[in-house]
């Protein structure tokens, strides 16, 4: 049986579930701790091992907490990209907007897709960012979990790089986490991760569902990593430079996988 894990996100517990038409963030049972962070975040998944920002989002699109794990703080912007912050938020509001409780679609598999000449060019155009929200508030309290500015605030955004995921709980879409701060195929994995030991891991399906000679881990919403780069026309995210892994084998573990 999984063991199910319940984190604090920047010190807060989101608990409880919604009885309105939509999940809530109290049906996110989410959180993240600093610690956990650093030993499931970048630390084996390549990257530049950086501090990264976690954002989360309910099924409305409203944010639930952002957190960073080298803390938080109006100078955290020197510890780690601070325009990572926002497109945290973008990738966790894109991978809500265009996935539903039967398919989830993750931010790297709309890398392919929306290149020039792709069936969905011009996506990443749609849904702007409100600046005046993204921004607004007291830079101090940036990456304080539940007590960052963009909490409650529906910020928007399209991002189309790996870092973006759904969340599911029996089989219903809540939301979604978006990581971003470092390599977007060490986004995608710790996102992966997360996820997992956040235990809203159902996915239903996605583009890569049964495709054939496949493994039974290479499903749902996960990105594909070729190392040649292919990504043509495809559901799909070039292989980043620091995250190539030799044994597909290890692809559930890692979140990332190599076709």
């Amino acid at each position: 049986m999984k063991k199910r894990i319940a984190v604090v996100l920047g010190g807060a517990l989101l608990l409880g579930s919604s009885a309105s038409a939509f999940a809530t963030c109290a049906d996110i049972i989410a959180a993240w701790n600093p610690n956990d962070f650093k030993a499931v975040g970048a630390t084996g998944d390549g990257g530049y091992g950086l501090p990264m920002w976690i954002s989360a989002v309910d099924e409305t699109g409203a944010v639930c907490a952002v957190v960073n794990s080298a803390g938080s703080g109006a100078t955290i912007g020197n510890k780690s990209w601070l325009g990572s912050r926002v497109i945290s938020i973008q990738k966790a509001n894109t991978a809500n907007a265009f996935s539903l409780d039967g398919f989830s679609i993750s931010t790297a598999q709309l890398y392919g897709l929306t290149q020039p000449g792709g069936s969905l060019f011009g996506l990443q155009e749609s849904n702007p960012v409100n600046p005046a929200l993204a921004y607004a508030g007291n830079p101090s309290n940036y990456g304080a979990g539940t007590n960052d500015p963009a909490v409650g605030q529906r910020i928007g955004g399209v991002n189309v790089f790996g870092g973006g995921l759904a969340l599911y709980k029996k089989g219903v879409k809540v939301g979604a986490i978006g990581v971003s701060g470092d390599t977007s195929c060490t986004d995608h994995a710790t996102a992966w991760k997360l996820r997992n030991l956040l235990g809203l891991d159902n996915v239903p399906a996605g583009f890569i569902s049964g495709y054939a000679g496949k493994p039974a881990w290479a499903l749902g919403d996960e990105m594909i990593i070729r190392k040649d780069g292919n990504v043509a026309n495809s559901f799909k995210q070039v292989s980043c430079a620091h995250n190539s892994i030799s044994d597909p084998s290890v692809g559930a573990a890692q979140g990332v996988i190599i076709e």
